[in-house]
């Protein structure tokens, strides 16, 4: 992206703010459709800006095409044992539950993890990201399905979950350690004994650490195995998008206000995401995915996550990520065996804030998945599935004779282990 085009499409994203703070009907309207695909940047858990081309096709075959698309792609439709949990502030956490299936284990053995018989089963709970849902982990859950006790669940304000109760009755700001009390309700709810493999993307990943930072008991006493996919322990504010510095400056300057006034008037912005529903569509291709050959239904299911995550749930996240250091909390995940794996060309939580989680764990497994961007376990499933299953061989909680299937791939790739 040219420096020009960064520039033009922050100074849209300031001019919405000016438009907003004077009260200017008019001139809000004008700018709510490209702040509005501005903040759809943020929906796939980027800041702003970034051009794109204008589509040569008619805005009615473009219709029909993604109707075609949400009608051939699987992708989301797998569902398990419903259940709710209870966060601390009373918001409902829906989590879903897959069981092992007899017929996909070998032979009766017995458990051991860590020299230890444990007579529950392992249980991996897998976390999302930002403006997307349990669904986003389809891949991975239709290869273990079956093989290992999985739990799937909504943070707070996503998917199914009901929206954040402090956040909305009492003003509370959403906080990433709120998160980890989150995930500790639906661990207390949906795996209340027995062992847990972690497994987070973005920021799940950060509710991972968030979990292991305000119990650490836990972590030591029931957690045998973690993976960290695609996310970051923390100087996210360093993050510049692949924007040029003028581009992201000016974005970080005036984005705090555009989100506090697109969150108040959450209607008319959904109408401006829903007219510039093609230049979102392409914000978030080239946020989410690296690749040129992912498969045009992988794409649509990730619009179609991120399209129904809220703008004023947008707004109510962000802040959260500048204030995110849990750097200390990763010390408690040294005598675990950890995966973490990222996108190469990731620019959205940086390949680098991988590395830079791997030096803190000496015997954590690095992987670095060429090709990839934010979503790898959508862009490059085979991958991050193969690797994850890895680790539950390792920890005990997938037996060395069950068959994973790979169950899809929408790109061919060459994982690289750090």
């Amino acid at each position: 992206m040219s420096e020009s085009s960064a520039e033009a499409v922050a100074e849209a994203v300031a001019a919405a703010a000016a438009a907003s703070a004077s009260g200017v009907a008019g001139g809000w309207r004008r700018a709510t459709g490209i702040a509005g695909a501005a903040i759809g940047v943020l929906a796939a858990g980027a800041a702003a800006g970034v051009a794109v081309e204008r589509f040569t096709v008619g805005r009615g075959i473009r219709r029909k095409a993604r109707l075609a698309l949400d009608s051939a792609g699987p992708y989301g439709a797998l569902r398990g044992t419903p259940g709710k949990a209870c966060a601390d502030d009373g918001t409902e956490l829906y989590y879903e539950v897959d069981d092992v299936r007899p017929d996909m284990v070998p032979a009766p053995r017995r458990r051991r993890l860590f020299g230890r018989r444990h007579p529950a089963p392992v249980t991996v709970v897998f976390s999302h990201g930002y403006c997307l849902n349990q669904d986003s982990w389809h891949f991975q859950r239709a290869a273990l399905r079956g093989v290992v006790r999985t739990v799937h669940w909504d943070q707070r304000s996503h998917g199914r979950s009901a929206r954040g109760r402090a956040q909305v009755e009492d003003g509370v700001p959403l906080t990433i350690e709120q998160l980890g009390r989150d995930l500790k309700a639906v661990i207390d709810a949906a795996a209340p004994e027995g062992p847990i493999v972690l497994v987070g993307h973005s920021m799940g990943g950060m509710t991972v650490m968030a979990l292991a930072d305000q119990y650490p008991e836990l972590i030591s006493e029931r957690v045998v195995g973690v993976a960290l996919v695609g996310t970051s322990s923390g100087r996210l504010g360093e993050v510049n998008f692949g924007l040029p510095v003028a581009g992201v400056t000016m974005v970080r300057r005036v984005l705090p206000g555009v989100l506090r006034a697109l969150g108040q008037r959450a209607e008319l912005v959904e109408k401006g995401r829903r007219a510039t529903a093609d230049l979102f569509a392409g914000i978030i291709k080239r946020y989410s995915f690296a690749s040129r050959d992912v498969d045009p239904a992988v794409a649509r299911f990730a619009e179609r996550m991120i399209e129904s995550t809220p703008i004023d749930v947008v707004a109510e996240f962000y802040p959260a990520f500048d204030d995110h250091d849990k750097t200390g909390a990763l010390a408690h995940f040294r005598d675990i065996p950890v995966l973490v794996l990222a996108g190469i060309d990731d620019l959205v939580t940086p390949s680098e804030h991988s590395e830079a989680i791997a030096d803190l764990l000496p015997e954590a497994e690095l992987v670095l998945v060429p090709d990839a961007g934010h979503l790898v376990m959508l862009e490059h499933p085979d991958v991050v599935t193969d690797r994850l299953a890895d680790l539950l061989v390792r920890v005990g909680a997938v037996p060395a004779g069950a068959t994973v299937g790979g169950h899809g791939s929408s790109t061919s790739s060459t994982a690289r282990r750090g």
